[in-house]
């Protein structure tokens, strides 16, 4: 006898025959994953200096963006 097929990585069964349901659990599950975005990452090389460049500027912006939710709204009268 050979040994069952063990399957690995991201499985979603078909239940009756519903694929789109199945489907949108497989994207959900790589989405969650994060592989789909690994791999844009790794689809083309960036310099370190560039890497640097976007993290530094994507913090300015979270920042930039916390202090303004933290600000007092203005008075409306």
């Amino acid at each position: 006898m050979s040994e069952p097929v063990r399957l690995q990585g991201n499985l979603v069964y078909v239940k009756n025959d519903d694929v789109n349901r199945a489907l949108k659990k497989f994207k959900n599950k790589v989405e969650d994953s994060g592989k789909l975005k690994d791999l844009q990452k790794k689809e083309f090389y960036e310099k370190p200096t560039t890497a640097r460049r976007k993290a530094k500027a994507a913090g300015k912006q979270r920042y930039k963006k916390k202090l303004e939710r933290d600000q007092l709204p203005p008075k409306l009268y």
